[in-house]
C-alpha cells in the first residue's frame, strides 16, 4: 500500500489536506496530514522555540510511525514551505522513503533557509525586520495574510469563496525560525526519486524548467535523472483547494513512477530560426551585436531585440546568440532594417530596474550609431521581458515607431510576489497615446502568462490603444523554437511585415 505523508505550506495545517487526502483514501491509498508545531500541531514536545529542525522533526514522527514490516511504500508531499521540512525529513529517512513530490514548491539547497523561496522582496525584508536581532527569529512569528492578501504567497486561482474564508479562519502565524534556520541536508535526499508538480495558474510549466536546465542552471541538472518525473496541473497554488480530485490523480501517477521527464542540457542540438534568412555577418561591441543590410545606403531604421528571462549569469550561450533571436536580427536585416540583438541582466526578478538601464543604454548606443535613423526605432519583446515594456508605453519617445512583444508576461505573475509599479505594463499603457503595439498571443500559453496577456488587451481596449494581436492558436510560448510549423511561420512572417511596416512609414 501507498501512504501519503501530505505536508502543507506557510500559514496552513492539516485542514487543507481533508478533500484530497479522502480521494486518495478512496483510492485504496493511506493519507497522513502531518500537524505541524505551531501550524495545528501545538508545540514542540521540550518547550523549545519552533524552527525548521522543530518541523523536519514533526514529519520525522510520522514516518517512523508509518514505515513498518508490511510493505507500505512512504511518498512525502511537501507543498510550498513543506517541502523543506519534506527534503529534511527524506535526507535523514532515505531509506524509507520511497519517492518525493514537490507541490508548486522550489528546489531547497544545503544551507539556504526557507525565506530564500519568498519571491516578494517586501516579504522577505517584513520577516527580517521581525526578527530584529534574534537567533533565527526565536520567539517571533510572521502574521498570517488577510483574505485578500493570499495572492501575495501564490495564486488564489481556483480556490472557491468557501475555501478561501476558511483557508484564512483558520490560518496560523508562521514561527520565523522555520523561515529562518537553513536547511541542512547530507546528500541522501538525492539518492530518493521525486516528482515535481506545477501549478500553471501561477505561471509556471514544465517547458520553463525544460528551459531553465538547458541554459545550464548547474543545481537544475539533478532534474533531468530518470528518477525525476513532473506534472502541470492548470490551477493555482493551492490544488487541495481548488481541484482536490484531479491533485488526488496527479498524486497517484506521481507514486506509480509516472510523468514527463526533462531532457539533459546539451543533448538536443539547437534548432536553427525556422524561417530562411540569410547568414549575414555581425558586428559586436560590447553587449550590442549589429546586423547590417546587405546593401548600402543612407542610415536605416533599427530594430532591437530584447530577450526574456530570467537568464542564469553563467548560461551559455547568451541570449544574443540564440538561434531564436539571431534569425529574427537577420530578418530585420535582409529587409533594409539594422537588426539588433544585446544581452541585459535581467538574471532575477528582482533585476528589472537593473535590465530596464540595459535595455535603455543599448537603445541609445544604437541611435548614436551614423548608420542608424535615430528617428526610427522599434523595440521588440520576449516573454519575461514584457514588464520591461512598461517604460516604454508610460511614456513613449517620438522616435519609437513601435513597440512588439511576442507571448509575454504583461504583469506580474503571482509566483513573483510584487513588482515595482514602474514594470506594470497593464497600467503603463493607458499612456501609450498613438504608439503602434503588435502583441503576438501563444494559443497553447501557460494558463498564468495567458492572464496577464488578457488582463493587458483589457486595458487597452479600455484606453483605445492601438493594438495589433497576431494570434498562434496551436503555439506555445516560445513558438518559434518548439512549434516548428508552417503556423508558427505565418505568425512571424505577420508580425515582421506589421512592425517593418510602422518603422519604415
Amino acid at each position: 500500500m501507498t501512504v501519503f505523508i501530505l505536508v502543507s505550506g506557510l500559514f496552513t495545517g492539516p485542514h487543507v489536506w481533508d478533500d484530497t487526502a479522502s480521494r486518495l483514501t478512496a483510492a485504496g491509498a493511506e493519507a497522513r496530514a502531518v500537524a505541524l508545531s505551531g501550524l495545528g500541531g501545538g508545540h514542540p514536545a521540550d518547550g523549545g522555540d519552533i524552527d525548521l529542525e522543530t518541523h523536519i522533526a514533526d514529519v520525522l514522527r510520522v514516518v517512523d510511525r508509518t514505515v513498518g514490516p508490511d510493505g507500505r511504500e512512504v511518498v512525502l508531499v511537501g507543498h510550498d514551505y513543506g517541502i523543506h521540512p519534506v527534503l529534511g525529513a527524506a535526507d535523514r529517512r532515505a531509506g524509507s522513503v520511497a519517492r518525493v513530490v514537490y507541490l508548486d514548491s522550489g528546489l531547497p539547497q544545503d544551507g539556504v533557509p526557507a525565506l530564500a523561496a519568498v519571491a516578494d522582496q517586501g516579504l522577505r525584508e517584513d520577516v527580517l525586520r521581525r526578527a530584529g536581532g534574534g537567533a533565527h527569529g526565536a520567539g517571533a512569528a510572521l502574521p498570517p495574510p488577510a483574505r485578500d492578501a493570499w495572492h501575495l504567497w501564490g495564486s488564489t486561482a481556483g480556490i472557491p469563496d468557501a475555501a478561501l474564508d476558511r483557508l484564512t479562519a483558520l490560518a496560523s502565524p508562521q514561527p520565523l525560525g522555520t523561515l529562518l534556520r537553513p536547511l541542512e541536508l547530507t546528500g541522501a535526499a538525492a539518492s530518493v526519486p521525486m516528482a515535481g508538480v506545477l501549478c500553471t495558474g501561477g505561471g509556471a510549466s514544465i517547458a520553463m524548467v525544460q528551459a531553465r536546465v538547458d541554459f545550464g542552471e548547474p543545481a537544475l541538472q539533478a532534474l533531468t535523472d530518470p528518477r525525476v518525473a513532473f506534472f502541470e496541473l492548470p490551477t493555482g497554488h493551492w490544488p487541495m483547494l481548488s481541484d482536490p480530485d484531479a491533485l488526488a490523480v496527479t498524486l497517484l501517477r506521481a507514486a506509480a513512477g509516472e510523468g514527463h521527464r526533462l531532457t539533459p542540457a546539451g543533448a538536443v542540438r539547437p534548432e536553427p530560426f525556422l524561417l530562411d534568412v540569410p547568414e549575414l555577418p555581425r558586428e559586436r561591441t560590447g553587449t550590442i551585436d549589429l546586423y547590417l543590410p546587405p546593401s548600402a545606403g543612407g542610415p536605416r531604421p533599427a530594430l532591437l531585440f530584447v530577450h526574456g528571462g530570467p537568464v542564469p549569469p553563467d548560461a551559455r550561450p547568451t541570449p544574443r546568440d540564440w538561434p531564436v533571436l539571431t534569425g529574427y536580427a537577420r530578418y530585420a536585416a535582409d529587409h533594409g532594417v539594422v537588426g539588433v540583438t544585446l544581452d541585459h541582466r535581467l538574471h532575477a526578478v528582482t533585476d528589472y530596474a537593473v535590465a530596464a538601464d540595459d535595455v535603455a543604454d543599448a537603445v541609445e548606443r544604437v541611435r548614436a550609431d551614423p548608420r542608424v535613423d535615430a528617428d526610427r526605432v522599434a523595440l521588440w519583446f520576449f516573454s519575461g521581458a514584457g514588464p520591461l515594456t512598461a517604460d516604454w508605453l508610460g511614456k513613449p519617445p517620438p522616435w519609437l515607431r513601435c513597440l512588439a512583444a511576442d507571448y509575454p508576461v504583461m504583469a506580474p505573475l503571482p509566483s513573483w510576489g510584487r513588482l515595482a509599479d514602474r514594470f506594470h505594463p497593464v497600467d503603463a499603457v493607458a499612456h501609450a497615446g498613438s504608439l503602434p503595439l503588435v502583441l503576438v498571443r501563444a494559443g497553447l500559453e501557460s494558463d498564468g502568462i495567458a492572464a496577464t496577456v488578457e488582463r493587458f488587451l483589457g486595458a487597452a481596449r479600455a484606453c483605445g490603444a492601438a493594438v495589433e494581436v497576431i494570434d498562434v492558436p496551436n503555439g506555445h510560448h516560445s513558438f518559434e523554437t518548439v512549434d516548428r510549423t508552417d503556423e508558427s511561420r505565418e505568425a512571424v512572417r505577420l508580425a515582421m511585415g506589421a512592425v517593418l511596416r510602422h518603422l519604415t512609414a
